[in-house]
């Protein structure tokens, strides 16, 4: 089902579209007769006296044409609030076999700017459907036609709104690819298209990250007939030459765990252990479109893990592009190997103000935080608060653990600099993360966000239908729009 978004203007009380109205907390209708006829209003004022008003969106049915939706409006509501309340209403759509609807904003008594932009925000990601495998797709097209010069959208306001669902969308689709389908050799080519919103992109293959000497990556990806890749895609929408904002994300495109091979069940699920790399590029996208006024990069590491007589093996040891060297005690602790390089690699060349990374990391972080955090670790406190505030205000949340240096003694390595694994038992997520610590060499404010509960939604969220997420997205460019821009 796709949705279209117009802006119109038209007679209300002459058409017989589906329509939808805003009202006061607990469906106080007052002023609502100056939206409807008054056989209308008296209709549905007798029908409240026995609706449950407990609810935030009620529909009336008029006769077989038309339906009115009230859609109720608490007194202190936050954007996020707004936003779910539009992702509810396409639920209504989905239901309605009407394909035409009217959305009066005149009818929204908040002060909140961009009231209708938010509800349709919320609405348009809720609609995100995966289904191009699908022999026979759902080619409904629904019309929301949006009427009334209050909480009128400007273009820099739509743009933004457009360029965050496009951003979201392209990460979900990334997440969302069977394995076959994209391996690195195809997500390569497919940020490589990006090029036209005027990212700077690079690609780095095999012969350039062996002379770079990024062997902890490559040592990921050698058991593939894939290639393996370090991409990077620069913003430069500042005036200045300022330093860039960077976000580093893990693409593992298909994770088997390598000879430390995986449990069958649930196995098809590793087609989302490159969910970082997604957020990343879908955050680059959306820069892009809505011409953020920041410098910015993103680096992603894309690698296959797979099983083959070229395999990495446990007990390999390999030397990073930093130059510690890894001892590699379970070839499932991947992630953190690409990372290494990736982020050793972005701090050196690009010196940044600072660094976020994203990893489907740790089944440990689901023990913890099950689908409701991700788990955020940091070196600086300004980051991480300024993170846990942008993931508040667009429902990704963020719950921060610890980082301390008794921690190291659990991955240093008898044979080498460290290990990639903890093995005397505890505290997975804290350790792969101080793992990943050792690989920001110069005090750059770093934070990691290991989102291996939240990439991938099974039941759905209040803001998707089920399956990718693209958390993440939104997450950072709230910390991008409040605090950089």
């Amino acid at each position: 089902m796709t949705v279209q978004i117009n802006y119109k203007n038209r007679d209300l009380k002459k058409t017989s579209s589906n329509l939808v109205l805003f009202v006061g907390e607990n469906f106080r209708s007052s002023g609502l007769n100056k939206y409807i006829s008054k056989n209308e209003f008296s209709y549905i004022s007798d029908l409240l006296k026995t609706s449950d008003l407990k609810k935030d969106i009620l529909s009336f049915e008029i006769n077989s044409k038309k339906t009115i939706f009230l859609v109720s409006v608490k007194k202190d509501i936050k954007i996020s609030d707004i936003e779910n309340l539009g992702a509810k209403f396409y639920s209504f759509l989905n239901q309605n076999k009407n394909r035409e609807y009217v959305v009066k904003s005149d009818s929204i008594t908040t002060k909140i700017n961009n009231f209708v932009g938010y509800f349709l925000h919320g609405l348009k990601l809720k609609s995100y459907q995966f289904n191009i495998y699908k022999s026979k797709k759902n080619k409904k097209i629904i019309s929301i036609n949006v009427i009334g010069n209050k909480n009128k959208i400007s273009k820099s306001d739509h743009l933004r709104f457009k360029a965050l669902e496009e951003g979201s969308f392209f990460a979900r689709d990334l997440v969302s690819e069977p394995g076959n389908v994209l391996h690195p050799d195809e997500y390569a080519k497919r940020i490589n298209t990006l090029k036209k919103l005027r990212l700077k992109i690079n690609i780095y293959d095999e012969k350039k990250l062996k002379k770079l000497g990024m062997n902890a990556l490559l040592g990921v990806g050698q058991g593939s007939i894939r290639g393996s890749y370090l991409v990077t895609m620069e913003w430069n929408g500042a005036k200045n030459n300022s330093k860039p904002l960077a976000f580093v994300g893990k693409g593992v495109c298909f994770d088997t765990g390598g000879y430390s091979l995986k449990p069958a069940k649930f196995m098809e699920d590793m087609t989302y252990d490159m969910a970082g790399s997604a957020t990343v590029v879908g955050l680059m996208k959306n820069l892009a479109m809505r011409k953020a006024k920041i410098n910015a990069v993103g680096v992603v590491g894309l690698v296959e893990n797979m099983v083959s007589g070229n395999a990495q093996r446990p007990g390999d040891i390999v030397k990073s592009y930093s130059g510690q060297t890894i001892e590699i005690l379970n070839t499932d602790a991947e992630g953190r190997l690409v990372l290494a390089d990736a982020l050793t690699f972005t701090e050196k060349k690009y010196k940044p103000r600072l660094i976020v990374d994203l990893a489907t990391l740790t089944g440990a972080i689901i023990v913890s935080l099950g689908s409701e955090y991700a788990g955020l670790f940091s070196n600086d406190e300004k980051l991480s608060k300024q993170l846990i505030d942008a993931g508040n205000k667009v429902e990704e949340k963020l719950w921060r653990m610890p980082l301390h240096k008794n921690f190291d003694k659990l991955i240093n390595s008898k044979n080498a600099d460290m290990q990639n694994i903890n093995y005397v038992g505890g505290a997975g997520s804290t350790t792969a993360a101080q793992f990943l610590q050792r690989f920001i060499l110069n005090k750059t404010p770093w934070a990691h966000l290991d989102i291996a509960g939240m990439a991938f939604s099974k039941y759905g969220g209040a803001l998707n239908s089920g399956g990718a997420t693209s958390y993440g997205v939104r997450l950072l460019n709230k910390l991008i729009e409040d605090n950089y821009e």
